[in-house]
């Protein structure tokens, strides 16, 4: 049977960094309370620029501005009437962007948590959540490869973006975000608390086509990956963010409530995380907050 697989490498599989903090780096829109979403109503050719840049330094698959087009971002500045508009455009792009640069990536829908990253204390119930990643499903299944439901931090939201997005028809990867002392005391936990194995059995019959883990320090990632490469029965990846660490119950207000960056974290020391992650047997690699189109160059020099 073809899978998503068969129109990827047949070894490394090389995702692209991040996109909201590269616009702000950048110095575009992509600033307040919309964060990346800002730039899709006030710099569309700045999100198609990052996407090419991604292209060009390596990466397989891209993956679309949708993460922020979510209604908890959209209602309180009265925008709920361009929600579906955003996540559209969020997918243009990305083939705008691919169809420019003229090489065969594939591109994903990004669904990220609904109600504030790294807060699954803020998570509604399965049903309210669910409907919620089936809209925006919705809006991006038409114009994407496949989805990559991200930085999920709690067993009932990971199952909820799962559900959704594989209801469309389209294959789906789902990536975790662990805490980021995970597997210090020997155990892999969600930022949840809840245990990394527990996830893995909750969504392992669902038929989803590979699992990640992601937005976590790659110190973190480096301890955890072995264990979920033992579980999983699907290929396996990791991108690491490069943030200082998440604060407790952290809130996001705009850029300036954001972690501060590392510093220690070149292309280089990134990519010596990434060999570790390839070693342990992930497949497919790339980088989240913080990780910009240089990493993702090393690492197609350094890697492949």
């Amino acid at each position: 049977m073809k899978t998503i697989f068969d129109n990827l490498p047949a070894g490394l599989i090389l995702l692209d960094g991040g996109m909201g903090q590269e616009l702000i780096r950048r110095k575009v829109s992509g600033q307040g309370a919309l964060w990346s979403a800002k730039a899709l109503f006030d710099n569309p050719a700045a999100v198609q620029a990052v996407h090419e840049d991604y292209i060009r330094a390596g990466a397989d698959v891209i993956t679309t501005n949708s993460y922020a087009c979510i209604r908890n971002n959209f209602a309180p500045e009265g925008l709920l009437d361009r929600l579906g508009e955003m996540n559209r455009l969020s997918a243009m792009l990305a083939r705008r962007a691919r169809d420019r640069v003229g090489k065969s990536v594939l591109i994903a829908g990004s669904m990220g948590p609904q109600n504030g990253s790294y807060r699954p204390d803020l998570v509604g119930s399965y049903d309210e959540t669910e409907a919620l990643y089936r809209e925006q499903a919705g809006f991006l299944a038409p114009f994407v490869d496949l989805f990559i439901c991200e930085t999920m931090s709690c067993i009932k939201e990971a199952r909820a973006a799962a559900s959704a997005a594989l209801f469309t028809g389209k294959p789906v990867w789902l990536s975790w975000s662990i805490e980021d002392s995970s597997g210090d005391s020997g155990e892999a936990r969600l930022r949840s608390g809840e245990p990394l194995r527990a996830a893995w059995e909750d969504i392992k019959d669902m038929g989803v086509s590979a699992v990640l883990l992601n937005c976590s320090p790659p110190e973190a990632i480096g301890k955890v990956l072995p264990e979920l490469v033992a579980l999983s029965d699907v290929p396996v990846g990791a991108y690491a963010n490069a943030f200082t660490p998440i604060p407790e119950k952290w809130d996001f207000h705009g850029e300036t409530s954001i972690p501060p960056s590392r510093t220690d974290l070149t292309p280089q020391a990134y990519a010596e995380h990434a060999a570790g992650w390839l070693k342990a047997g992930a497949r497919i690699i790339g980088g989240c907050c913080e990780v910009g189109p240089a990493h993702i160059e090393h690492l197609h020099k350094t890697l492949r």
